[in-house]
């Protein structure tokens, strides 16, 4: 897919300022991993009078298809063939706006370090795309842009231009211009615009999409007179938070009229509930349910395996009934960093006794990890080289073994909602591999037929019907042969 944004000048004004605005250099051609593809960006023309960026996303087909099935929840409208036969790769679409707002950043958010004058600066502007879903067609693609100042050319592409009598595809060619319009905020209106007329997303719409809306909409999106069609197609109809959009809108228009901020006209709503409609972040999720997990099988000597910077270890001593914690790590520097997390050098005599971190290897046996009620080697796993798994499970549940074993891990499925996570990358960059669902599960199982234990596996995080949780823990219990029944 394709986009151009143009300028002209003069030998006062250059229209080569955009190079500076756009921060890529008019000389260079380069080239950005996003979502899904590869972004490049070159310059056709760049002279005083005239320069061009233009932006092509290169989407990766095969990954579409393996990771998303074509679409997202809410997604293409043509997913039933999607596998087979789709225009994401050609389209303009939210896999556009995402690259837009990846590799012009700086530009959308209206900085520009080397000439800070620029950016609040109106210029002649011109945006191409050639091929772009326009759902509602070419009236409503002017109904969209022209409030905005754009003047607005929508030509429908037909069908088959050898059957004119076949009649127009949804796709129209859009060109935009405007005199008085700054980059920053073209390049909002694309962001925002560019997936509503698609009506489709490529990837899960959260409740963190509602500020990505407001941000992007901001200065223009409330007094729009198709607020609402914007509002509901960009958060893919999900009424919920379509709703909360609206309101919000609806504080930031009455704050604008009263020539007041919004936190004086919201008055009404605690400061309290506001915080508790924050999401909670994953990796509280997940210790959340490592503790609920060891509170259940009532485990009261607990072994951290990978114990990082000691999260989980401080989250152990704030519960009594875990009488003794032991974090282990290869790494010296993790391990210091732990102990100043949890003050050991200054805690009292008591609840020092209760914990203890040492250095370890865990693709050796280690007596002092013996007689323990649990272990827990939460996002542990994925950081070692395959073959070396073997050897850490001799080590945990051949030799230390105990009772209960609790392994966290990252469901590889879930990637696919993350919308900045770029195609075919994992979650971490020392992670040495990411399974799915089924892997993950017949790991377990096998590791649990070898050594005696029984595995059940338990979400962790928002349970996707369609590609599950973002986590995925397993729990041995030794002695219990018979696979429990899986959460």
């Amino acid at each position: 897919m394709f986009l151009t944004i143009s300028t002209t000048g003069s030998a006062e004004r250059p229209a080569t300022d955009l190079g500076f605005l756009l921060h890529k250099h008019p000389e260079k051609a380069q080239a950005f991993s996003t979502s899904y593809g590869t972004a490049h960006v070159l310059y056709p023309e760049a002279d005083a009078e005239r320069c061009t960026a233009a932006l092509l996303l290169e989407v990766d087909a095969v990954a579409l298809v393996r990771r998303g099935k074509g679409k997202g929840r809410g997604g293409a409208p043509d997913a039933a063939l999607a596998q087979y036969v789709n225009d994401r790769p050609y389209a303009a679409s939210s896999l556009l706006a995402v690259a837009l707002s990846g590799v012009f950043s700086s530009a959308m958010r209206g900085v520009c370090a080397a000439r800070p004058e620029l950016p609040a600066q109106p210029r002649p502007l011109r945006v191409e795309v050639p091929a772009l879903p326009a759902r509602g067609g070419p009236e409503l693609v002017r109904r969209l842009f022209e409030p905005l100042g754009w003047t607005v050319t929508a030509e429908p592409v037909a069908l088959d231009a050898e059957f004119p009598e076949w009649g127009d595809s949804r796709y129209v060619r859009l060109v935009l211009e405007a005199d008085t319009l700054t980059l920053a905020e073209a390049l909002r209106h694309l962001y925002v615009l560019l997936p509503v007329l698609d009506d489709a997303k490529h990837y899960w719409v959260a409740s963190d999409e509602v500020d990505k809306l407001l941000r992007a909409g901001e200065g223009w999106l409330p007094a729009h007179p198709e607020q609402k069609l914007i509002t509901s197609r960009y958060l893919s109809r999900r009424w919920s938070l379509t709703r909360q959009a609206m309101e919000r809108l609806e504080l930031v228009r009455l704050a604008e009229a009263d020539d007041s901020d919004v936190e004086e006209i919201d008055n009404a709503v605690a400061a309290e509930t506001e915080s508790e409609e924050k999401p909670t972040p994953l990796a509280v999720q997940r210790r959340e349910a490592i503790l609920a997990a060891l509170r259940a099988c009532g485990a009261a000597r607990v072994l951290d395996l990978g114990c990082g910077q000691g999260q989980l270890v401080q989250a152990l001593l704030k519960d009594p009934s875990f009488t003794e914690i032991v974090g282990v790590d290869v790494s010296m520097r993790a391990l210091t960093i732990a102990s100043r997390r949890l003050k050991l050098d200054r805690m009292g005599e008591r609840q020092a006794a209760r914990v203890q971190l040492f250095q370890g290897s865990l693709a050796y046996t280690d007596k002092r990890l013996g007689g323990y009620d649990a272990a827990v080697l939460s996002e542990v796993i994925e950081h070692l080289d395959l073959p070396r798994l073997p050897a850490l499970e001799y080590a945990v549940f051949g030799a230390a073994r105990p009772r209960t074993v609790l392994v966290t891990t990252p469901n590889v499925e879930y990637n696919v909602r993350w919308e900045t996570l770029p195609a075919g990358h994992v979650r971490h960059g020392d992670h040495r591999f990411e399974w799915t669902r089924e892997e993950f599960r017949a790991w377990a199982r096998t590791v649990a037929e070898r050594h005696g234990y029984g595995v059940e596996f338990v979400p962790v995080g928002p349970d996707d019907p369609e590609v599950g949780p973002p986590t995925q823990m397993a729990v041995f219990t030794a002695g219990t042969v018979k696979e429990a029944k899986a959460a």
